[in-house]
């Protein structure tokens, strides 16, 4: 299992960071960014908060 952000739909929001900071971080653009694409089982739950929370729907699991 991977998470992805679609860069060109990311607001900046960081709104992943509060709900899931050991997954995403932000570029010096303000544009989140995985931390690491490959996320165990252990992190599922915080990844999919992170789809839930984002305004912009750039997270996705796959």
């Amino acid at each position: 299992m991977r998470v992805v952000v679609d860069q060109d739909k990311c607001g900046g929001h960081g709104r992943c960071i509060a709900v899931a900071p050991d997954l995403f971080d932000l570029d010096d653009d303000g544009v989140s960014f995985p931390i690491t694409e490959v996320i165990g089982t252990d992190q599922e739950a915080a990844a999919k908060e992170a789809v839930a929370n984002c305004p912009q729907s750039a997270i996705r699991i796959e």
